[in-house]
C-alpha cells in the first residue's frame, strides 16, 4: 500500500491540484486549504505512516488476561477486530490513508466518506491504496470509499447499522453533531480542539514563549494547536512582553482581555482586539489567539473545564506540585506539563498513525491507534463442567 501511494504520486498530486483549485475558487478559508493541501512531502509522509504502522506488532489475537476458576474452566480474555467501521471526514486527504491503513492492520474494513472539497483526493489515494492491498492478497473491497458527497449521505452511513459496526467522525461541529444524533452504532468523537495553555507563576518565561509559540504557529489549522493562553498574573507583564515580540514576527493577531490588552497596547502590538465572549470557546484554526490573565492555577483549571474541549491542555511551570495538581485535576485527554500540545498525535505517540483524536471518556480516548480499533472478547475452555 505505501509502494503504490508512491509510485502514484503524481497522480494524487494532479487530483489534489484540481481540489484546491475548486476550494480556491469557493469559500474555504486559508486553514482548511492548508488542511487540505499535498505535496511531494506530505505523500511521502503518508507512505512512511504506513510503512510505521506496518512494522508494529499485530494487536488481533493478543492475550490480554487468562485465568481459572475454582472449577476448572479456563477464562481468556482476547483482543480481536470490531468489524466495519466508518469514518466521516473533512478537508484532510492523509486521513483516508491513516485510516485505511489501521483498520487493516487491526483486521477491520473500513467505509471511508469524505468531504466534497477533497473528492478527487481522496478517490485517487484510496485507488492507490486498494491496488497495494490487492496485490498484497487482502480482500477486495475491504477498504472501500463512498464517491458521492452529498449530505444525505453522512446521515444514511450513520443509519448503516446493520453493516457499520463503528463510526467516528473527524470535523467540525455541525458534522459531528449530524453524525451523533443520526448514528444507530457506537460513536467515537473527534470533536473541537480548543486547546489552552496555562503559564504559571513559577514558569520559565522562555520555555513559556517557546511553547506557546510553537503550539500556536507550527501548524495552526490543525486541532492540536492551541487558541487560548491562560498567564497568571504576577508574571504577566514580563511575559506578554516577551510574547508579544515573538507572535509580532508570526504575524498572530491576538484577542486579549482587559489586563492583557492595556500590556500589549502598551507595546504597540498591532494585530491586537478585545477578546468577545465567544473567543474563549472559538476553534480559530488560524494565526489567531486568546489571551486572559488569572489569578491562580484554580482559576486556570476552571477556565479550561468551562472553555475547553478535553483535548489537550498544557501548564508551562517549574513548580512539581502545581503541575501535579494540574495533571490531575484537568479532565482532558492527554494533559502535558512543560511540552507543547502538538505532540497529540499518533505518530509522536508512537502508534505510527491515528485514525483520530478521542475526547470521549469510554473506549478510546486520546490518539487513536490499533489498540483503540480492537474490541475483545473472552473464551472459555472447559472439560465438561455444568453450572449447579
Amino acid at each position: 500500500m505505501a509502494n503504490e501511494l508512491v509510485a502514484r504520486s503524481e497522480e494524487i498530486l494532479a487530483a489534489n491540484a484540481d481540489d484546491l483549485a475548486r476550494a480556491r475558487s469557493g469559500d474555504l478559508g486559508g486553514a482548511m486549504l492548508e488542511r487540505l493541501s499535498l505535496n511531494p512531502a506530505r505523500v511521502e509522509a503518508m507512505a512512511g505512516g504506513i510503512r510505521a504502522v506496518a512494522a508494529l506488532p499485530d494487536p488481533v489475537g493478543e492475550m490480554i488476561e487468562q485465568w481459572t476458576r475454582p472449577n476448572g474452566i479456563r477464562i481468556f480474555k482476547v483482543r480481536v477486530p470490531i468489524g466495519v467501521i466508518g469514518i466521516i471526514y473533512e478537508s484532510r486527504p492523509n486521513v483516508t490513508s491513516d485510516a485505511a491503513v489501521l483498520c487493516i492492520k487491526t483486521g477491520n474494513a473500513t467505509l471511508l466518506r469524505g468531504g466534497s472539497e477533497a473528492i478527487r483526493s481522496n478517490l485517487a489515494i484510496t485507488e492507490a491504496l486498494e491496488a497495494g492491498a490487492r496485490k498484497a492478497g487482502l480482500p477486495n473491497d475491504s477498504i472501500q470509499l463512498v464517491p458521492r458527497t452529498e449530505r444525505e449521505g453522512v446521515r444514511l452511513m450513520a443509519e448503516m447499522d446493520r453493516f457499520v459496526d463503528l463510526i467516528i467522525p473527524r470535523g467540525g461541529k455541525a458534522l459531528i453533531e449530524a453524525v451523533v444524533s443520526a448514528a444507530r452504532m457506537p460513536v467515537i468523537k473527534h470533536a473541537d480542539g480548543i486547546c489552552i495553555v496555562y503559564v504559571d507563576k513559577e514558569a520559565d518565561l522562555d520555555m513559556a514563549v517557546n511553547i506557546v509559540t510553537n503550539a500556536k504557529t507550527q501548524r495552526p489549522g490543525v486541532c492540536n494547536a492551541i487558541e487560548t493562553v491562560l498567564v497568571a498574573h504576577s508574571v504577566a507583564p514580563a511575559f506578554l512582553r516577551k510574547l508579544g515580540a515573538r507572535l509580532a514576527e508570526k504575524n498572530v493577531e491576538l484577542r486579549a482581555d482587559d489586563t492583557a490588552f492595556a500590556e500589549l497596547s502598551a507595546q504597540g502590538y498591532e494585530r491586537l482586539r478585545h477578546a468577545a465572549d465567544e473567543d474563549w470557546s472559538t476553534e480559530f484554526l488560524d494565526l489567531i489567539l486568546a489571551l486572559r490573565v488569572v489569578d491562580s492555577v484554580d482559576d486556570a483549571i476552571a477556565h479550561i473545564e468551562r472553555f475547553g474541549s478535553h483535548h489537550s491542555d498544557c501548564i508551562v511551570t517549574r513548580d512539581e506540585a502545581t503541575a501535579e495538581r494540574f495533571l490531575h485535576q484537568v479532565d482532558s485527554a492527554t494533559v502535558y506539563w512543560n511540552a507543547s500540545t502538538r505532540f497529540t498525535d499518533g505518530g509522536e505517540f508512537g502508534f505510527g498513525a491515528e485514525i483520530g483524536i478521542s475526547t470521549d471518556k469510554l473506549h478510546a480516548r486520546g490518539p487513536m491507534g490499533l489498540e483503540e480499533l480492537t474490541t475483545y472478547k473472552y473464551i472459555i475452555r472447559g472439560d465438561g463442567q455444568v453450572r449447579s
